[in-house]
């Protein structure tokens, strides 16, 4: 049973994935594990529309526990890394829309997790980062996903600098796409999550996909359109966008 990770229903359709260690939520080991594990079994749960990610009122995720990546030896670094840096991508790996709810800071392996989701929502004063080059390290999942939202060079100040951004300048440069009152950004995630409740859970799947395959993604949507022709959803659809226009089918996720 998961210690510091929590999955909630709070309205049919939605799941809330929380991460709760506090008073940092920082992310050990452990809790990139549960991570994991519970967003697999979210992926699973055909009965989840969408997802928020959240950690609490105060603060989405400090990041790294830097005590216990200080005990780590190479020979334990090597054989943890691939399951680490899987772990920080899961959000990328759930077949739903995802939004991460961030505020107070989200810094190393929280800012790393959030970059996953399909959407960051903040609060108006909030602090971004991935400091990891001040204790000597890097990002294990955060590079390439910085470099692809806010280009190469942007992600090379923040990761070089290991600085610090607030909610305007990460707004400007595209690392974030709203800025709300702090005492908003839940419910600003969650008004974003239904949205997709009566979307058609197959296609949003298939579109997911089409994005994380990167360089690939031309081949990945070729083959993802031609399945989607198998689908009652693509049959709904199609029927109902001609008769009613959009908007106006009730799709089956099958």
């Amino acid at each position: 049973m998961a210690e510091f990770v929590t999955v909630d229903r709070p309205e049919a359709g939605i799941a809330v994935l929380r991460i709760a260690r506090p008073p940092m939520n920082s992310i050990d080991l452990q809790v990139a594990s549960e991570l994991a594990a519970a967003a697999e079994g979210i992926g699973r749960d055909e009965a989840v529309a969408a997802v928020v990610v959240y950690g609490d009122e105060r603060i989405f995720s400090a990041g790294d526990d830097v005590a216990e990546l200080e005990r780590l030896t190479v020979e334990q670094a090597r054989a943890m890394v691939d399951d680490l840096q899987a772990a920080l991508g899961c959000l990328a790996r759930i077949p739903r829309p995802t939004v991460a709810a961030i505020t107070g800071y989200a810094l190393g392996t929280g800012l790393e997790l959030a970059l996953g989701a399909d959407r960051r929502i903040v609060g108006d004063n909030v602090k971004l980062g991935l400091p990891q080059i001040h204790t000597g390290l890097i990002p294990l999942a955060g590079i390439r996903r910085a470099s692809l939202l806010i280009g190469p060079a942007r992600a090379k100040d923040l990761v070089y600098t290991g600085r610090l951004v607030d909610a305007a300048e990460a707004a400007a440069i595209g690392l974030v796409d709203e800025v709300v009152a702090p005492d908003d950004v839940y419910h600003a995630a969650m008004r974003w999550a239904r949205q997709f409740i009566a979307r058609p859970g197959l296609a949003l799947a298939a579109a997911k996909r089409v994005f994380e395959a990167g360089p690939h993604g031309q081949d990945r949507a070729r083959a993802e359109w031609s399945e989607l022709f198998a689908t009652e959803d693509r049959s709904i659809g199609t029927r109902s966008y001609l008769a009613d226009g959009p908007g106006a089918a009730e799709f089956v996720a099958r």
